[in-house]
């Protein structure tokens, strides 16, 4: 019986979305400033960041496309942490933020980074984030979301973030 008026004919043949790993940076013994991805094919429909950061100090994690360190970025912040939600936006920046760590090398800053139409040349390029942290009965949740104003394809990334040893993120292509 079909509900709603879908029956299994009826999605047959439907998109299906997969992932392909492209590139993953695990940190060493005495931390990062960075993790750069380059290289990066033009043959997917989006990108896709994964990752736990785990940070020295409290910081955001930042990102610029293609070495741009020109005021070509903007971002928005949704953040909610307990009882107190807010948010904060950013024009003519020299990067985008994607997550706000805690500081602590112990507390895990998870995220999850879509970067959308990256190869396409006739459109500027968007981010959108989700990250969070908890902090043993405390923490905060966070949607990011930023603007490229560039219509070259992003070949490399740059995330800056003072990263302590076993931080890790990973780079996937997302075929549409």
């Amino acid at each position: 019986m079909p509900i709603l008026g879908i029956t299994a004919s009826s999605i047959t043949g439907s998109t299906q979305t997969s992932y392909d790993s492209i590139s993953t940076v695990t940190v060493g013994s005495g931390g990062s400033a960075s993790i750069t991805f380059s290289s990066i094919p033009a043959t997917y429909k989006h990108l896709q960041i994964r990752g736990i950061g785990l940070q020295t100090s409290a910081n955001g994690f930042t990102v610029q496309f293609n070495s741009d360190t020109g005021s070509n970025y903007s971002w928005h912040q949704l953040y909610g942490e307990g009882s107190i939600a807010q948010s904060n936006a950013g024009a003519t920046q020299t990067f985008m933020y994607m997550a706000y760590g805690a500081g602590s090398a112990t507390a895990p800053n998870p995220l999850v980074t879509d970067i959308l139409d990256y190869a396409n040349t006739n459109k500027y390029k968007t981010l959108r984030s989700l990250s969070g942290n908890d902090l043993n009965g405390s923490g905060y949740i966070q949607l990011w979301s930023g603007n490229w104003r560039s219509t070259s394809a992003i070949t490399s990334i740059t995330i800056t973030a003072s990263f302590n040893q076993y931080s890790q993120l990973a780079l996937y292509g997302v075929k549409a």
